[in-house]
């Protein structure tokens, strides 16, 4: 059991922590106005330049995380990322109610994600990836 999971859960665990992001890059893409509209709603300045950077960040590093090619660089890239956007797009001190709530939970959600990114960036892609290294790297 031991040695199954050493060689396929890093990449089951690349694939569940890269699809969030390469979903949510290919929404973004097909949802471009009305995400730069939202993005502009949260005061963000030049939304649709912010929005192509977040696009690349996420399909980009997603994609980079699912195959396990330079999978470090891009967890670092994407956990860097997720720390503004965790506090302006999810500031559940700032609500109330239900919507708190839902808030902490998106907050949380990206935390539980930025350990995940946390662990390719010490340990790397694993084994069945692109980009084969060691966890001395």
């Amino acid at each position: 059991m031991c040695a199954i999971l050493k060689q396929y859960g890093p990449l089951i665990g690349r694939i569940l922590l890269s699809a969030i992001f390469i979903l949510a890059g290919f929404n973004k893409i097909t949802g471009f106005e009305s995400t730069a509209g939202y993005m502009a709603s949260k005061g963000l300045p030049m939304a649709e330049v912010l929005l192509v950077l977040t696009i690349i960040i996420e399909l980009g590093g997603g994609l980079m995380i699912l195959v396990g090619w330079q999978a470090r660089w891009a967890a670092m890239v994407i956990f860097l990322f997720l720390i503004p956007v965790t506090f302006v797009f999810h500031p559940f001190w700032s609500f109330e109610g239900q919507e708190a709530v839902t808030q902490y939970h998106k907050f949380m959600k990206n935390l539980a994600i930025m350990g995940g990114f946390v662990y390719v960036m010490v340990y790397g892609a694993g084994p069945l990836s692109l980009q084969k290294e060691s966890s001395e790297s």
